[in-house]
């Protein structure tokens, strides 16, 4: 009876213990890549083409209080160097942080009522922020995220808030408008005078983005204003990316998708096409920037390719490039025959694991003075 007593006391303590580790709300979950590959970068020669294996991983837990709203944070680590977090190289599942934890995002949504709903957070992007996705090409380089990484949706995991309104519809078919603001600000996090969250230094983003679809099909328009010398890196050629301090730009972008009924070889197709315009630039020959940039992408997607659960996808464009340099300037884009492209193929092991063999290749994405890259990496995903 003794022994019992004290069994059942340690099962209530253990019981005790376990129920405290997350809330009844809290579902964790997690996904980690091995990621095998190698590149060639015009600019370093085959001293950089050796064959690596890199790995990333990620932690992400969601909570809700009531039901209805979400606490959502993700623990991500990874070792990740060298070719895949090198500008055009840099991967989706890239893991960049040499094998420490880090907090990856960390913010707070609630709904005001069944239409519309507000974010806030220390970490979160502005895409995050928005009724719904601006793409549904799944990229294999991160160049080509959110229908093109440029001015428009280019962002970083910063302090901010936004909201969203999707129309009520009574059959989730129909079509719906959606309108959605966020904003986030690099300086966010400094207390330096005209830093922080709103001062004239804070190096903001406002990001507006209205359309209208439905499950299978979607024409969004965007627009962005960006201050402070803010620049996007990943999707741009470094004329076509590089500010003065004093500027700020006006960025319009323009994104469609249609995906077929059934799964086959007819593609779902995604197209995006940022266009910026920048402002108070110095004038001057030897302090000359872009007066405006643009750039395009388009994306396919095949389901169900040769065996069901497999995918592929391909996707081709241009890096948001000068088209435009301000007065008396001396500088030129030398980028501006930009060409950016990637193909891969994805085996469905099982329901929670993949193998995505994926080829890449960009002409001048940089400067345009030998700045080629091409390279082959093979991803190995697991989901938990």
């Amino acid at each position: 009876a003794v022994i019992k007593g004290r069994v059942d006391g340690l099962e209530a303590r253990v019981g005790e213990f376990e129920a405290g580790q997350f809330s009844r709300t809290t579902v964790l979950t997690g996904d980690a890549a091995f990621i095998v590959g190698s590149a060639f970068n015009e600019a370093d020669g085959p001293a950089t083409e050796s064959t690596t294996m890199e790995y990333a991983y990620n932690l992400y837990m969601n909570t809700s209080f009531n039901g209805d709203d979400l606490l959502f944070s993700s623990i991500e680590t990874g070792n990740v160097g060298d070719h895949f977090v090198d500008g055009s190289m840099t991967l989706g599942a890239s893991g960049e942080g040499g094998d420490a934890l880090s907090i990856g995002e960390l913010w707070y949504q609630f709904p005001i009522n069944d239409e519309i709903n507000v974010w806030v957070g220390p970490k979160i992007e502005n895409v995050t922020m928005v009724s719904s996705s601006p793409s549904i090409y799944g990229e294999v380089l991160d160049q080509f995220a959110n229908g093109g990484n440029g001015p428009v949706y280019g962002s970083a995991v910063l302090p901010g808030f936004g909201a969203a309104w999707t129309q009520s519809t009574d059959d989730p078919n129909d079509g719906r408008w959606e309108f959605s603001a966020a904003y986030t600000a690099e300086n966010g996090t400094s207390s330096t005078d005209n830093q922080g969250m709103f001062g004239d230094d804070a190096k903001s983003a406002l990001l507006i983005k209205s359309g209208y679809g439905t499950p299978r099909w979607q024409v969004s328009l965007a627009a962005s204003v960006k201050d402070t010398g803010w620049e996007d890196t990943g999707f741009s050629t470094d004329v076509g990316s590089d500010r003065h301090a004093d500027s700020s730009s006006t960025n319009i972008g323009l994104r469609a998708y249609w995906k077929p009924e059934e799964a086959g070889w007819i593609p779902a197709i995604q197209f995006g096409y940022d266009q910026a315009n920048i402002d108070d630039n110095p004038t001057t020959a030897d302090d000359s920037y872009a007066d405006e940039a643009a750039g395009w992408m388009l994306g396919f997607g095949w389901d169900d390719v040769i065996m069901d659960g497999n995918s592929a996808g391909l996707a081709f464009g241009q890096r948001v490039h000068a088209t435009s340099m301000s007065a008396n300037s001396e500088r030129w884009d030398g980028a501006h025959d930009t060409f950016s492209w990637e193909a891969y193929y994805t085996f469905k092991v099982s329901d929670n694991v993949s193998v995505t063999p994926a080829l890449f290749a960009n002409q001048s994405p940089n400067d345009g003075f030998l700045d080629d890259n091409n390279g082959v990496v093979v991803l190995t995903q697991f989901t938990f």
